[in-house]
C-alpha cells in the first residue's frame, strides 16, 4: 500500500467515524388530531381518521335480566399521521378510563350525528407510522336507548344478542366504527352460570371468573369490520359438527328447542359444499355457524363466521325448506361483504347483490323458484327505484331494492352479456384478489375488464351501477 493511498483511507476514516458521531437529525414531528368520520357517503361522521386499528381484544362481562355490563376494550393500532389526539366511536357507555401504551390518557366525550366520540388525548402525542395501544374501561346498561337504532336485540329470557349493522358496535365497546378498517379480534366474555355466551371466531376455552361466573374466549385470526360483531349471551345450547375439509361448525340455538333446530343447522356443511363448488373459492374461514335467536329479533344477519337469524325464518320449517334461501343468502355474505368488504357503505351492493343473487341461483337449481322470473320482474320495478333511491351503486340510503334485488340484476345483466364461463372467472378472481380486504364499485369494474379483456364492460357496468334508468337486458329485448 503506498503512503497517499495510507492517507487518503486515514482521510475516509476520519470522515465516517466523525459522521457517527455527530448527532442524528430528530424526526419531524407535526401532531395533528385525527379526523372524527371518514366521510363515508351515506354516514359520513361515522369512523375516525389517523389510525388503522389492527387487533381489538374485548372482555364483557354482562348480568342477564338486569342487561348491566362492563368492558374493557384493548385496541392495537398504527397511526397514519402524526396525531395530537384521535377518536372512537361511541354511544350510551360510560366511559370510566382510558389508556394509551399503559399511560393514563386524557380523554372526552360528546355528542355525535351517529353517537358520541370519544376522543382520546395521549401524552405527548403518537408518531405517523408507529404502533401504539389504547385500552378503554367503560360500562353500561343494555336498555339504555342510544340516540339511533339499537345494535341490542333482547332475548325474553333475559339474554342479548348484537345485531351491530350497520353502525351499532358502538353501543357495545368503542370502536373505529367503518367497514374500512378492519382488523383481528378476541373475545372474553364473562356470564352467570347457566347462560351461554357466544361470539365470532373459535372458542379457544373457558375459565372460572369467581362468584359463580365463567368467562367464554374466542379467536378471530381474520380481520373483521365491526359492523359484523357478534356477540350474545342467552340460555343457549352449543351444537358442534365439521363442514367441507375441515371447517369447524359450531351452531347456537335456543336450549329447550335442540330437536327443532337440529336439523336445519346439519344442512350448512352440504350449503358451504354448494357455495365453494359455484363460486369456486374455498369457504374463507375456518370456523361457521346459524345463531337462531329465541325471540326478540325477525331478520337474519351476517355475522362473520356466525349468521344471525331470527325464528320466524323456521316457521314452516316441516313442510317446506324455502328457509334454506335465506341461509344461502347469509352464508354468502361470508365471501362477499365478510371476507372481502366493501371501502364504504356506498358500496354495499358488493354484499347483497351476490347474496340475493345466489339464493336465487340455489332455489333456481332445486326447482322452488325461477331465477330468470324473479331477475325479470326485479328488472321491471328497478328504473323507478333509480329515481328514488339511487342506482345500485349510489344508493342514497342502506337497505333498499336497489342494493339488494337490483345490485343481482346487475350481476344477471353481467352473466347475459359475457356468458357463464367468464362470469363465473370474474366472480372467482374477485374473491381471490381481494380476499380478506376492502374494494369498491371501481375495483369490480376494474376486475371484469381485466379477467374478460373487454373494455367495454367498463361502460356497461357503470350503466348498470350508477345509471338513472335501467339498461336494455342482454339476450331479452321483451323485457321492459
Amino acid at each position: 500500500m503506498t503512503r497517499t493511498l495510507r492517507a487518503a483511507l486515514a482521510t475516509v476514516s476520519a470522515v465516517a467515524l466523525l459522521a457517527l458521531a455527530a448527532p442524528a437529525q430528530a424526526e419531524p414531528f407535526d401532531p395533528k388530531p385525527g379526523s372524527d368520520g371518514v366521510g363515508d357517503p351515506l354516514f359520513p361522521t361515522l369512523g375516525n381518521g389517523g389510525y388503522d386499528v389492527r387487533h381489538y381484544d374485548l372482555s364483557f362481562d354482562f348480568t342477564p335480566v338486569t342487561y348491566d355490563f362492563t368492558g374493557t376494550m384493548k385496541i392495537s393500532a398504527t397511526a397514519t399521521q402524526d396525531l395530537s389526539s384521535f377518536n372512537l366511536d361511541v354511544d350510551s357507555l360510560a366511559v370510566d378510563a382510558v389508556t394509551v401504551n399503559g399511560e393514563n390518557a386524557a380523554w372526552t366525550v360528546s355528542p355525535g350525528r351517529s353517537g358520541q366520540e370519544l376522543t382520546v388525548i395521549p401524552a405527548g402525542g403518537l408518531h405517523e407510522h408507529r404502533p401504539f395501544d389504547v385500552a378503554v374501561r367503560y360500562h353500561g346498561n343494555g336498555r339504555t336507548k342510544p340516540i339511533s337504532a339499537p345494535g341490542w336485540r333482547y332475548v325474553s329470557d333475559g339474554g342479548f344478542v348484537s345485531a351491530a349493522q350497520s353502525s351499532r358496535a358502538d353501543t357495545f365497546a368503542p370502536v373505529n366504527d367503518t367497514p374500512g378498517d378492519k382488523a383481528s379480534w378476541t373475545f372474553h366474555l364473562t356470564a352467570p352460570d347457566g347462560w351461554t355466551p357466544a361470539a365470532n371466531g373459535t372458542a379457544t376455552g373457558t375459565r372460572p371468573a369467581g362468584e359463580g361466573r365463567t368467562t367464554y374466549d374466542f379467536r378471530l385470526d381474520a380481520p373483521m369490520a365491526s359492523e359484523l360483531l357478534g356477540i350474545s349471551v342467552a340460555k343457549q345450547t352449543l351444537l358442534t359438527g365439521d363442514g367441507p375439509h375441515g371447517v369447524r361448525l359450531r351452531h347456537y340455538v335456543p336450549a329447550d328447542q335442540v330437536d327443532t333446530y337440529r336439523p336445519i343447522v346439519e344442512q350448512t356443511g352440504d350449503q358451504i359444499a354448494w357455495l365453494e363448488q359455484t363460486l369456486g373459492v374455498r369457504y374463507p374461514f375456518d370456523t361457521y355457524g346459524m345463531q337462531i335467536i329465541r325471540d326478540g329479533y325477525g331478520d337474519a344477519l351476517e355475522n362473520q363466521t356466525l349468521s344471525l337469524f331470527g325464528p320466524g325464518w323456521f316457521k314452516n320449517a316441516a313442510t317446506s325448506t324455502t328457509y334454506t334461501n335465506v341461509m344461502i343468502h347469509e352464508l354468502t355474505h361470508q365471501w362477499f361483504g365478510d371476507s372481502v368488504t366493501p371501502t364504504d357503505w356506498q358500496n354495499a351492493w358488493l354484499n347483497e347483490g351476490p347474496a340475493v343473487y345466489y339464493a336465487a341461483l340455489w332455489a333456481d337449481q332445486r326447482g322452488t323458484a325461477s331465477l330468470e322470473a324473479k331477475m325479470r320482474t326485479a328488472y321491471g320495478k328497478l328504473d323507478a327505484v333509480r329515481k328514488t333511491d339511487g342506482p345500485p351503486g349510489l344508493p342514497t340510503a342502506l337497505g333498499g331494492f336497489n342494493i339488494y334485488d337490483g345490485a343481482a340484476v346487475t350481476l344477471y345483466a353481467l352473466n347475459q352479456r359475457v356468458g357463464q364461463q367468464e362470469f363465473d372467472a370474474i366472480m372467482k378472481s374477485w374473491l381471490l384478489k381481494n380476499r380478506h380486504d376492502n374494494a369498491g364499485s371501481q375495483d369490480f369494474i376494474d376486475n371484469a375488464v381485466r379477467v374478460t379483456h373487454d373494455a367495454g364492460l367498463r361502460p356497461f357496468l357503470e350503466d348498470w351501477l350508477f345509471g338513472e334508468d335501467n339498461p336494455a337486458m342482454p339476450g331479452h329485448p321483451d323485457w321492459s
